[in-house]
């Protein structure tokens, strides 16, 4: 993309009262947004409003400003490995996925998969051209995984096992950077990458610019990201993490993805809107079941209700997205089980106070009904199994067993 030609997509974008549907009629009207900032007020008006159409003739005050930075930006492209490209609608490479959502996006930023471009002879056009075509068929395999900022430790531990059995069976996993369950999935699917290999481990899509990492403890995350995987974003550079802008993307990160999978989620997370919007788009939706006493069940407690797949292993996924799993399952899955053999191979069951604390939280009132110990007594064994990474302590002064991993 020419310098000019980006600073017509940046005007267009920026231009007060022009959200991505006007701008849709005016390119289909129009052409390219060069063309439509030569029309006449009597030609934009036959499309949009006065206001609008008025608009749409004076340039933005930060559009120079803009075009400089993002322009910097894109030059920097293979610096550290790390693709940078700038995708618009209509070009040949966009996501074809996307075109099929209510609202796509004008335009989307790249950042990462440079790895994936071995050939040090190619221009830099070619590289560009030779990733998109990667990430796009990297995303005919894929799979969503949402749900929590604040999982239990069973969510969070669901979330990264999943998320690496679907990676080492050929998935891309796609998710959003935010913390709790996004973040645990992210991690899942870079490990899942095996040395030397050359699969997209995940994308995230984010709601800031891409010169921006939110939440901040997730800066180490995305570089590893950008090396493995993918960011993307369709907000502009320098976009600071406005609370509107995140629920906003989710219908993205459902677009790109094949079927998306709920860890765990309230039932006024914004992970439901995803699994919505994928519903809608007529893709799989899957729902881990937790305990009946969680709040961050009760969304996907929900999603079952209303048709979602229940799903207890990453088997259950590929299988219903019609994927051969080969040699995957030598890895772990992870299942919902009460039954006592299995419970047996994952937990230690040596202390009596674990076989009290059952696998829901719980609180020290009810471990006292339960087991025949004292205060004093209680609180060094959980403290011990705490210490030694068998129990977590949750807010409300909960507590519940963890997985060994």
């Amino acid at each position: 993309m020419e310098r000019d030609e980006l600073g017509g997509w940046l005007r267009l974008t920026l231009t007060p009262g022009v959200g991505n549907a006007t701008a849709r009629k005016l390119l289909a009207a129009f052409g390219l947004p060069d063309a439509v900032f030569r029309q006449s007020m009597a030609a934009l008006q036959q499309v949009v409003p006065p206001a609008q159409a008025t608009a749409l003739r004076a340039e933005p005050l930060e559009l120079a400003a803009l075009l400089e930075l993002t322009w910097t930006w894109l030059q920097e492209s293979g610096a550290g490995n790390a693709l940078r490209h700038i995708m618009v609608l209509g070009d040949a490479d966009y996501p074809a996925s996307l075109l099929c959502i209510e609202d796509p996006p004008l335009m989307l930023y790249l950042l990462g998969a440079g790895r994936y471009i071995s050939n040090a002879e190619l221009a830099p056009v070619d590289k560009a051209q030779t990733a998109t075509n990667f990430i796009a068929n990297s995303l005919l395999h894929s799979v969503a995984v949402v749900g929590s900022r604040n999982p239990t430790p069973q969510g969070a531990a669901n979330a990264r096992q999943f998320s690496k059995a679907l990676g080492q069976a050929g998935l891309t996993v796609v998710s959003g950077l935010a913390l709790g369950v996004d973040g645990a999935a992210h991690e899942g699917a870079l490990e899942s990458l095996e040395a030397g290999s050359k699969r997209l481990a995940t994308v995230a899509v984010v709601g800031t610019g891409l010169d921006r990492v939110y939440p901040k403890n997730h800066l180490e995350l995305a570089h590893r990201i950008a090396q493995n995987g993918l960011l993307i974003s369709e907000y502009p550079l320098g976009t600071p993490p406005l609370a509107a802008n995140f629920p906003k993307r989710n219908r993205i990160i459902a677009g790109l993805a094949q079927g998306t999978l709920v860890v765990e989620a309230a039932l006024k997370s914004g992970s439901l809107i995803t699994a919505r919007l994928s519903a809608e788009q007529g893709k799989d939706v899957f729902a881990i079941p937790g305990s009946i006493h969680s709040t961050q069940a009760r969304g996907c407690h929900a999603l079952i209700k209303q048709g979602a797949k229940l799903v207890e292993s990453a088997e259950d996924v590929l299988e219903e997205m019609k994927i051969d799993s080969g040699p995957l399952f030598a890895i772990d899955s992870i299942a919902v089980d009460d039954d006592s053999q299995r419970a047996e191979s994952l937990f230690d069951t040596e202390h009596a106070l674990l076989e009290a604390l059952g696998f829901d939280p719980v609180g020290l009132d009810a471990l006292h009904a339960r087991c025949d110990l004292d205060t004093a007594s209680l609180q060094a064994q959980l403290m011990a199994l705490e210490l030694d990474g068998q129990v977590a302590r949750l807010p409300g002064g909960l507590f519940q067993r963890l997985p060994l991993v």
